[in-house]
């Protein structure tokens, strides 16, 4: 391995799961549904949603990366200490799940710093990682990434090398890479090329919206052209039963369509490779110690 983040021809580079711990009501697409202010009166469903995921999992042989709110842990603490016991690396989602975007940079500085100490007060471990809520670093919040390394954090997996209305950044590169003066590694989402465009592989709602057929196909293309993989899903998305509100046409796809199937398009995509933590990725790369 050569550090770069590019592994030699002889070897398959490494693949991640990942999972953004967090409920149905804390999903931007229900803002308007579940403004903040209300989170407490809604049915809490995260501690049987995770669960669920901790035991496809082991059932899979996995351990993998849970990006946890610190919000969420402050009221599962014993969640926490089951995800860490079970093997699974601890990592932040930030604290309440406000999108960059709307964050000062000094405001986002004690988001992180709490969430983190949160986590590690917990879980015991050290929280090196950290995925921006909506993956909400974008071409203007590139600020936040310095302010990630001066916290303590180690690697970011929040960059989305596509172009969408709230995230992306299309010219990012698609490989775990360095960055912030070589202070923080970050780990891309994962994306096909096209031409002159990238396509999401698969991870987050794309595991539900996209066929099938295409993330297999997608991930194994990746994979055999030596591009390192992380995967990711929120455990309300394995969660067919959770409340239902009157949203738009478009949210009514993009959150529940799907979520039935959930589960086993999962276990489907943990099937086509060894996968294991993020920081465990990053450091069979070469790119953490």
């Amino acid at each position: 391995m050569n550090g770069t983040g590019r592994p030699g021809p002889a070897n398959r580079p490494p693949a991640a799961f990942s999972a953004d711990v967090e409920d149905y009501f804390q999903a931007e697409a229900l803002r308007e549904h579940c403004p903040r202010a209300r989170w407490e009166r809604f049915e809490d469903r995260t501690e049987a949603n995770t669960d669920r995921l901790l035991s496809l999992l082991e059932d899979a042989g996995v351990q993998g990366t849970f990006f946890v709110l610190g919000w969420t842990a402050q009221r599962h603490p014993g969640l926490v200490r089951r995800i860490a016991a079970a093997g699974h690396e601890i990592a932040s989602h930030g604290y309440d799940h406000e999108l960059l975007t709307r964050l000062t940079e000094d405001a986002f500085r004690e988001d992180v710093r709490r969430s983190r100490g949160i986590l590690q007060d917990l879980s015991g471990q050290p929280v090196i990682g950290y995925r921006a809520p909506s993956y909400t670093i974008v071409a203007s919040t590139t600020w936040a990434l310095p302010v990630l390394a001066d916290v303590g954090y180690a690697y970011d997996s929040s960059v989305f090398p596509i172009k969408r209305r709230r995230y992306g950044i299309p010219d990012a590169p698609r490989r775990p890479h360095r960055t912030a003066e070589g202070r923080l590694v970050e780990f891309p989402l994962p994306t096909v090329r096209f031409g002159p465009v990238n396509l999401p592989a698969t991870g987050g709602a794309y595991t539900r919206l996209l066929p099938l057929g295409f993330q297999r196909w997608a991930v194994r293309r990746l994979l055999h052209g030596g591009i390192p993989v992380v995967l990711n899903v929120h455990p309300w998305e394995l969660d067919p039963g959770q409340p239902r509100f009157p949203v738009s046409v478009r949210t009514r796809w993009t959150h529940y369509h799907n979520l039935d199937r959930t589960e086993h398009r999962v276990r489907a995509l943990l099937a086509l490779a060894p996968f294991q933590s993020v920081a465990g990725a990053l450091r069979e790369l070469g790119l953490l110690s």
